[in-house]
């Protein structure tokens, strides 16, 4: 086992584990916090701030459920969207502008190189379960050595332009992962 194995599994928290930011610690917080508030309501109100307090908390258990189990797919935007690949949503245009400055001789091949790596990285965590960066012997194995230099998140690029049968090998491998 080496060290930075042992250094990622240490960070990954047990199945089981009942401690402070637990789902279910949350859960008996919540629960011992709604059974105050009825003890509350029951002595100021009496048994129709107990009914009401009940209805209460049974409405917003079911909202807050309904919230974490997904079931509000249409929630009027009130999640958070998912950040998948980048910070902004890649229109088609940015991306001929990516690939037609990485192919031209005088260009910038660095922003498809970033765009490349990200989809790669996406790609071998979800079919091979590796990090493009902490697991790169693995993955370029698995990217081949003629086009790891590529994507190599650590390597500097082997050349300021892309040839495009480079482009087409990177983009038919990513396919094939």
């Amino acid at each position: 086992m080496t060290a930075d194995f042992a250094h990622r599994t240490a960070e990954v928290p047990e199945p089981g584990r009942t401690g402070a930011g637990s789902v279910r610690h949350s859960l008996v917080e919540l629960s011992v916090t709604a059974v105050l508030a009825e003890v509350v309501f029951g002595l100021v109100g009496g048994l129709p701030a107990v009914a009401a307090g009940a209805a209460l908390i049974a409405v917003a258990a079911l909202i807050a459920g309904r919230y974490v189990a997904g079931g509000g797919v249409l929630d009027i935007g009130l999640r958070r969207r998912p950040r998948l690949l980048d910070a902004h949503e890649p229109g088609l245009a940015d991306w001929r502008w990516t690939v037609r400055q990485a192919l031209v001789p005088d260009g910038d091949a660095q922003p498809l190189r970033g765009r490349l790596q990200r989809l790669y990285a996406a790609r071998l965590a979800e079919a091979h379960h590796l990090s493009l960066t902490a697991d790169r012997e693995r993955a370029a194995e698995l990217v081949g050595p003629g086009l790891w230099p590529w994507i190599d998140p650590a390597g500097d690029l082997p050349a300021p332009s892309v040839p495009p049968d480079v482009l087409h090998a990177l983009v038919d491998r990513l396919e094939s992962l």
